[in-house]
C-alpha cells in the first residue's frame, strides 16, 4: 500500500501488484480497493500494473471535511 495525498491534504490510500504498463481500476462509490483485488491480480498476471485505490473516507484512506469536487 502507498499513500498519496490530494490536493486538499486527504490521504488516499492505493494498491498496486504486477509489473507492467499501468492501468487504473476504478471501482464503485461505495467499494474499496480490496473489492477489485481480483480483477487486479488478473491484469497483473497478464503482464500489467494494475493499481486500485480506496475512495476518500473508505477503507485505508483518510477523510477530510467538507469534500468538494475542487
Amino acid at each position: 500500500m502507498d499513500i498519496v495525498t490530494s490536493a486538499d491534504g486527504t490521504p488516499i490510500a492505493t494498491h498496486s501488484v504486477g509489473e507492467g504498463p499501468a492501468i487504473v481500476i476504478v471501482n464503485g462509490a461505495l467499494s474499496q480497493a480490496q473489492d477489485a483485488a481480483e480483477v487486479a491480480r488478473a491484469m497483473a498476471d497478464a503482464g500489467l500494473r494494475a493499481v486500485t485505490y480506496d475512495r476518500r473516507a473508505r477503507g485505508d484512506s483518510g477523510e477530510t471535511r467538507p469534500a468538494t469536487p475542487e
